[in-house]
């Protein structure tokens, strides 16, 4: 099909962005709000899942598991194909990928089923987010990519966000299925707005693809990420069902770098010989502890509220909503001073306002009022809005077209991997200061015994057995309980001091960030040395 949509691969002299490039970020937002919003609605469902498939937490929580490696171990075969069949024909099938993988997931009729089905709508969603990358990449330019990246940024904010608002709604109306048919109507669309308007594909099929780097980095990837998300369920990095797949997943990914760094090795599946763009590299290095730091922070604002202050999922949701309005905010406006002023000024602005909305958590108590929570919330979004997307740009501006693909990758793989291990750090460390304090682990026990309010009142024999065999009176029993709020709150605040230490240290490479607006690429066989 002939698209009147003038191709946007070159940039113009104009500053702004034009018709053709907007509508090709449109594309790209709609495929990312898919596999974005799609991992934060289901996490919604895992009590669901429990109950209907009569299954343990540890069962459904490969729901989320299995889509995670499915995602890490596509992203690293992305650059390669984009370059290999072209992004627009590679950025199809990923949305039809995602689309079927969504239908059938609503028609599962157990977990198994469910989690198989699972892990194919991750091997469309891990190429959607590197394939937007490089879409919006190469049709804006290099002095126009900080106001792209924003574009794509707001799904990628958001969605934590109003994740749990669109999945609590839809399984208190409908029920969980309709958390996956939502993405057939959005995939539909997807596809004929990617099909009109993406520019023909113009591709060199002469670009080997690197077997033994697939061999050792996709699997390596999989089997890392697969111990680093079993950290919270055990409760400890020594376990062995932690460290023997982790384990083995670094020995992987570590003898896949001499690997690619090989000279002889012409098209690695992922190009770190990028790492040679000293721009690149910073800008990985603060993607990396910016991701810990708050992709493990995102777990704990819904848990503080649902927890401590007994909201709904829905309701923690909507609370939510003053980092996602901030983040609009300052969104556009650091993008452009990134193109203009570039990415250091920004960069810094946000991070210091992330380290004081953060910082501001770690003062939380069971009671602390509302405002203070928003109005933190609120000065993180401000900071988070000027920060992630100017990263991605600042590592992207420099790469000339044919690199523009692996450096994508190159970042969501970096980006993933913070995330998984973010998630799991955080989920410790709140876990441990939670076990630390006699009165909430006697509040999970009584969870685990199944003793509720109603037992409690009706001084029940289960829980007469129940204050015995802990050798509690009732009176003891009752101060301890009433002791569980502050104690959560407690353990909450001292987690936020990690996440706040955590997000200062991204001060160190963003100092080193450009202060400038961006330069023309440098050759590829200059920058890669070959």
């Amino acid at each position: 099909m002939s698209t009147t949509i003038p191709e946007p691969t070159a940039p113009t002299d104009d500053d702004k962005l034009d018709k053709s490039v907007l509508i090709v970020a449109g594309v790209v937002v709609l495929g990312a709000i898919m596999s974005i919003l799609d991992i934060t609605v289901v996490s919604v469902a895992l009590e669901t899942f429990q109950n209907d498939f009569d299954a343990t937490s540890a069962e459904v929580a490969w729901t989320m598991t299995g889509y995670t490696l499915a995602l890490a171990s596509v992203i690293p075969l992305t650059g390669w194909a984009a370059d290999r069949f072209g992004t627009k024909r590679l950025y199809l099938i990923a949305v039809t990928l995602f689309a079927a993988g969504s239908v059938l997931c609503a028609t599962a009729d157990d977990l198994n089923t469910l989690v198989i089905y699972r892990v194919l709508q991750g091997l469309g969603g891990g190429m959607l987010m590197p394939l937007g990358m490089t879409i919006l990449t190469r049709a804006a330019g290099p002095h126009r990519v900080g106001r792209v990246m924003a574009i794509l940024g707001i799904p990628m904010l958001l969605g934590p966000i109003f994740g749990p608002i669109l999945g609590g709604w839809l399984i208190d109306a409908a029920s969980w299925h309709w958390i996956f048919l939502i993405n057939l109507p959005i995939g539909i669309l997807a596809f004929v707005y990617a099909f009109i308007v993406l520019p023909k594909d113009h591709v060199e099929p002469s670009e080997s693809f690197d077997w033994l780097g697939m061999i050792l980095l996709s699997p390596g990837l999989a089997a890392f990420l697969y111990g680093v998300s079993s950290i919270p369920e055990a409760g400890t990095m020594w376990d062995r069902e932690v460290l023997v797949p982790a384990i083995l997943g670094l020995a992987l990914i570590v003898a896949f770098v001499p690997w690619a760094l090989n000279r002889r090795n012409i098209h690695p599946l992922v190009e770190l010989r990028l790492f040679e763009n000293r721009q690149m590299t910073i800008a990985v290095v603060a993607m990396a502890l910016f991701a810990i730091a708050f992709f493990g922070a995102s777990l704990l604002f819904p848990l503080y509220f649902q927890q401590v202050r007994n909201e709904t999922a829905l309701s923690a949701g909507v609370l939510l909503a003053p980092q996602g309005i901030g983040a609009m905010i300052t969104m556009p406006i650091a993008g452009f001073i990134a193109d203009k002023k570039g990415p250091g000024k920004v960069v810094m602005v946000g991070i210091t306002l992330v380290t004081i909305g953060m910082g501001m958590f770690t003062q939380l108590d069971a009671d602390t009022s509302y405002a203070f929570i928003l109005g933190s919330l609120f000065v993180m979004g401000l900071g988070m809005g000027s920060t992630m997307m100017p990263i991605m740009s600042s590592a992207l501006a420099t790469l000339t077209d044919h690199n523009i693909a692996r450096g994508s990758t190159l970042m969501n793989i970096t980006q993933q991997v913070a995330a998984s291990i973010g998630t799991a750090l955080f989920s410790v460390i709140l876990t441990n200061e939670m076990k630390g304090h006699a009165s909430v682990t006697l509040a999970t026990d009584l969870k685990d015994a199944k003793i509720g309010e109603k037992e409690i009142a009706s001084g029940s024999d289960a829980f007469v057995a129940f204050l015995a065999d802990k050798g509690l009176s009732p009176e003891k029993f009752g101060a301890l309980m009433d002791q569980v709020p502050g104690d959560m709150a407690s353990s909450f605040a001292t987690v936020f001091i990690v996440g706040t230490i955590l997000v200062g240290c991204v001060l160190i490479p963003a100092f080193f960030l450009p202060r400038k607006p961006p330069e023309k690429p440098v050759d590829p066989t200059a920058m890669v040395g070959h």
